[in-house]
């Protein structure tokens, strides 16, 4: 096992590795840019460096330097970053050290979205309907897309996140798409390249879980519906998911366990599907790292992931097989953002109180702290607040009353929002698809006479009249501390003022 792990990371990703690593007795490095200097995993590491080159979290060879000085055996890429950065793999082997994370050809393959979607055909596995490579040209990119028919999704081939991805309702959209979502691309990855795939419309995005050791065991760890999004970003996860019957799960499992043989994988890994409306599966990518989202898998099965991350990359075997993967319960995450919850843009600054919920199944995974300064040069994720219950009755109220409870004040942040999410009744009844979110939004706005009724599809266009509306109905109620604890009970009056409007009242979103 090893004696010492350096984290290539920052923010809460670092804090979740570092406190597996205590009660494994590994020392940890933290690493840090001048605004992280007081950062929370800077203060629980065992010793801390501070970067010296520009280029901060991504300073590859800097990073390997500093790891052999530190006198560490290994490197925890966390997610983001140089996570999935297959030269950044094998240039830590080269340097005779331990990447925690598939090899680099592994990561190379099925982490490149156009490469892992060639596999997968080639070995036979459902996919989205897409194009078979990426697009080298407009010209090229117009005939596939019409071949696929509209809508299309462009996609970066080394995307994440939402970043690189662009819709296309129709043609004429298309190629200012196209040049928006490689521009987007090249900023966030430094590799312009995107492919196509059919948008398929009133879909679930549901993700396996799957660890696979060094000597050829494969176990899937159950599903995560991650339908919630905004512009293809996660809001709240859940496992289990509320569509999957048993023997649909079972069928996913069987698919997700034979990929990762396929491709002779090590670690831990995510692959992601689309579910239509007939419960057909599609496989869209595989990420080849921790998910933002494995606490509620964690939740379920049992099992700590990071610590399984670092017992497969010291070359320890799993120890057990599917038959001893138990699923219980049933577990949610919100993703505390600081951001508006009325136009979602970054409210960074400093935290002035920072009170977060507590109680039996609660569990808060952050690095912010009353008088942390939120970066307006990272992610603007405060907080993973993480539920568990027996039912998913059980967790939509513990998380009602989790996020009531949760007090943030100086920055703006989404705990609003996330209590309409989870005070919608569709939502509730868990009908909802990857769509939910706009198709909330959409409906206030055409059933307002003050807004016109035919939305531009333009992001930028649609995303302020939406704030518009939005803004419209916060304004006439007070933004009183009281009121965080009465607004799922709240009946909206007035043709603006639906229940799901309503959302950025008051509570931490607007201290």
């Amino acid at each position: 096992m090893f004696r010492k792990i350096l984290i290539a990371n920052r923010g809460e990703i670092a804090v979740r590795i570092m406190r597996t690593c205590q009660e494994m007795q590994i020392k940890t490095v933290a690493i840090y840019t001048e605004v992280d200097s007081h950062s929370l995993h800077v203060q629980l590491a065992d010793e801390a460096v501070k970067c010296v080159s520009g280029t901060g979290y991504l300073a590859i060879d800097w990073i390997i330097q500093t790891a052999l000085e530190m006198g560490a055996q290994a490197i925890h890429p966390g997610y983001g970053f140089l996570a999935e950065n297959p030269v950044f793999a094998a240039k830590i082997q080269e340097a005779g050290l331990v990447f925690i994370g598939p090899d680099a050809q592994t990561m190379a393959l099925m982490g490149d979205k156009a490469k892992a979607r060639e596999t997968m055909v080639s070995y036979g596995f459902p996919v989205v309907p897409g194009g078979t490579g990426v697009v080298t040209s407009d010209e090229e990119t117009l005939q596939m897309a019409r071949k696929l028919g509209y809508p299309v999704l462009i996609k970066a081939v080394a995307g994440g996140g939402g970043r690189g991805m662009r819709l296309a309702l129709q043609e004429d959209q298309l190629l200012q798409s196209l040049e928006s979502a490689r521009s987007e691309a090249n900023s966030c990855f430094g590799n312009q390249d995107v492919y196509l795939e059919k948008y398929l419309v009133g879909c679930r995005h549901v993700e396996m879980q799957i660890l696979a050791d060094n000597y050829g065991q494969v176990v899937t760890l159950g599903e995560r519906d991650c339908s919630i999004q905004r512009r293809h970003q996660k809001l709240i996860e859940e496992s289990p998911s509320p569509a999957l019957t048993p023997e649909l799960r079972a069928r996913m499992s069987e698919v997700s366990h034979d990929a990762a043989e396929a491709v002779r994988y090590r670690g831990v890994g995510t692959l992601e599907f689309l579910l239509d409306q007939d419960y057909n599966f599609y496989f869209m990518e595989m990420n080849t790292r921790i998910q933002v989202e494995h606490t509620v898998t964690e939740l379920v099965c049992g099992l700590d992931l990071i610590k399984e991350q670092i017992r497969i990359a010291a070359g320890e075997p799993l120890g057990y097989d599917q038959s001893d993967i138990r699923l219980t319960g049933w577990a949610m995450e919100c993703r505390i953002n600081a951001e508006d919850p009325v136009t979602f843009m970054p409210s960074p600054g400093k935290i002035e109180y920072y009170r977060p919920p507590g109680g039996f199944g609660v569990r808060v995974d952050s690095a912010a702290y009353s008088g942390y300064t939120v970066s307006p040069y990272y992610d603007s994720l405060i907080s993973k607040l993480v539920v568990y219950g027996q039912t998913r009755v059980d967790v939509l109220t513990r998380m009602q009353r989790a996020l009531a409870e949760f007090s943030i004040r100086g920055v703006k942040t989404t705990i609003p929002f996330h209590q309409r999410i989870l005070a919608d009744q569709d939502f509730q009844r868990g009908e909802f698809t990857t769509d939910f979110i706009q198709q909330k939004l959409d409906s206030d706005v055409q059933s307002s006479q003050e807004y016109p009724t035919h939305l531009d599809q333009d992001d930028e266009a649609r995303d302020t009249l939406l704030a518009a509306v939005l803004s419209a109905a916060i304004e006439t109620y007070e933004n009183s501390e009281n009121e965080r604890y009465r607004i799922i009970n709240i009946q909206p009056t007035g043709k603006m003022r639906s229940s799901w409007r309503m959302v950025g009242l008051c509570g931490g979103g607007l201290q």
